[in-house]
């Protein structure tokens, strides 16, 4: 009779145990520490926010920890912007395998949100391949742009502007005006 219990309960030692074990993976992944290259003295976390993508999706800054991310706030309208694109492209095909992700922020020429339908125009006829953020209903994009500002101790009044920021989620580096793939790839290279 012994044996028998034995034999029962084994089985949902085993069971339980390893549910115990996914929820710590799943929660050590969240709080984990990446090695990266020493924060230079002027890093700071990137808060977090929430915007969708052009089909509604989602996107949170949390969901890419983990990630070296570049992070554009930029506009369909702006000519520097679409200077960048084809260097975005470029990286986002080189790198992403090895933990890149290209975000960008979309930001109004006004007062009024940007359609999702014609921000996914532009991407399609721009073969953009890499993460593309918008409203979710409202301004919430403009709002994450002032939240950035207030984080980095200066506005973010140019764009566009291009943040690295490291697979902890530190911002380590800014850009305003366009640069080039290489200029990009020779910053990132260390987070890699």
């Amino acid at each position: 009779m012994k044996h028998f219990i034995t034999i029962l309960t084994l089985p949902l030692i085993f069971c339980c145990g390893s549910v115990e074990s996914q929820d710590e993976k799943n929660s050590n992944s969240v709080n984990k520490i990446f090695p990266q290259p020493q924060l230079p003295a002027n890093a700071v976390l990137a808060p977090e926010f929430t915007l969708a993508t052009t089909s509604g999706d989602l996107v949170k800054m949390s969901d890419l920890k983990g990630k070296v991310v570049l992070l554009n706030f930029w506009g369909t309208w702006c000519g520097p912007c679409r200077v960048e694109i084809p260097d975005f492209i470029r990286l986002y095909d080189k790198y992403h395998e090895s933990g890149l992700e290209i975000v960008g922020i979309t930001l109004p020429r006004g007062a009024r949100s940007e359609d999702p339908k014609q921000i996914q125009r532009f991407m399609d006829n721009w073969q953009m391949n890499y993460t593309v953020l918008t409203d979710i209903k409202k301004h919430e994009a403009q709002r994450v742009t002032q939240l950035y500002g207030q984080a980095l101790g200066r506005s973010i009044v140019g764009i566009p502007t291009t943040l690295i920021i490291d697979r902890n989620g530190y911002i380590v580096k800014r850009y305003v005006g366009p640069r080039t793939e290489k200029i990009f790839y020779n910053d990132i290279k260390p987070y890699l």
